[in-house]
């Protein structure tokens, strides 16, 4: 069994870059930590470029400390936070913007100033910063907890990016289909930690799953995954090809206790399925706990419409687990509906 992943920023990191800039250390910020400044996350932006991170950097003093030190104290307690950055690619248009006729009003200040600049936020809206923001600044700062984002092009002369402070919720897709493929690029691209599975590296390869810790299993078969485990608060996706391996990618999801799990496949299948499953020892409870068809019910029928459906499912599934019912009561409310 052969598996390859991708590393993610740590507490420990950003409790060194506090650690250097408290020292008076120069640091340097890097993409493969702060993702949202790769070329790929930046293709077609024509605003900002890998080469801001480093500008971001080089502006870096103690003063920054503190925003660094609750970063990394927010990862270790697993709030829902984010570090953010501004860049400013028009510093006058940046201080002289205003506001519109529609969107809420800020007052007559434009940005506080034309520097670009790291910060904190979280969920709460708690913001930590170097220098102190102007009301449309910490508009935007807490648009980061949003998307990030929503409103990026509202203002004139800056914009914002930002990476997330807590741990991505992972989704396992059994099988390398390709409504398997679909659902990895675009649950990746909503921001879940991906790891596909399957026996044949002529379909669990780079290409289709460039965004996924791959694991490849030996024997042509499943037995393997029982070497594998998941955490309880992770996803199952049972996406097998030709649904050979469904019944035990099922048991194996129950058997774990994962938080999800979703399997695609027409009634006459699942009931095949169902039967199979309850002989290799899950009960009448786990097949319950089996969410089928996988994804939300709107007529999807190819694998880029069935991903749209799985992946949509899986947004919800975070979304409840993650805030309670009076803060998903108020959101729905502010949204008028």
């Amino acid at each position: 069994m052969r598996r390859a992943r991708c590393t993610l920023l740590s507490s420990e990191a950003l409790a060194g870059i506090a650690a250097d800039l408290r020292a008076g250390r120069a640091v340097e910020l890097s993409p493969a930590d702060f993702p949202c400044f790769s070329a790929e996350a930046l293709k077609g932006n024509m605003h900002v470029s890998p080469d801001d991170l480093g500008k971001l950097s080089a502006a870096l003093t103690a003063a920054d400390v503190p925003t660094f030190e609750r970063a990394a104290r927010a990862m270790e307690e697993g709030d829902l936070a984010w570090l953010g950055f501004k860049v400013v690619f028009d510093p006058a248009a940046a201080q002289a913007n205003t506001d519109n006729e529609v969107t809420k009003k800020y007052g007559d200040t434009g940005s506080a100033d034309g520097a670009g600049m790291v910060f904190f936020c979280n969920d709460a809206k708690e913001i930590v910063s170097a220098r102190t923001p102007s009301p449309r600044d910490v508009f935007q700062m807490k648009d980061i907890t949003r998307g990030p984002g929503m409103h990026n092009e509202q203002f004139d002369g800056l914009t914002w990016l930002s990476v997330p402070l807590f741990n991505q919720v992972r989704v396992w897709l059994l099988g390398a289909s390709d409504a398997a493929a679909e659902v990895s690029a675009l649950a990746a691209h909503v921001g879940f930690a991906v790891t596909a599975v399957d026996y044949d590296s002529a379909y669990l390869s780079p290409e289709r799953f460039p965004d996924a810790e791959r694991v490849l299993l030996d024997g042509g078969n499943f037995d393997e995954l029982d070497k594998l485990t998941p955490a309880p608060g992770d996803y199952v996706c049972v996406l097998t090809r030709g649904h050979m391996f469904d019944p035990e990618g099922c048991v194996w999801a129950v058997k774990h206790n994962v938080r999800y799990v979703g399997m695609m496949g027409c009634k006459g299948k699942n009931s095949t399925v169902h039967d199979l499953v309850l002989a290799r020892g899950a009960s009448e409870a786990d097949w319950e706990r089996i969410k089928r068809p996988i994804g939300l019910k709107f007529g999807a029928k190819t694998p880029a419409e069935l991903a749209i459906s799985i992946v949509a499912e899986l947004v919800d599934v975070r979304y409840t687990q993650r805030y309670s019912p009076e803060a998903r009561a108020r959101h729905e409310e502010s949204l008028g509906r």
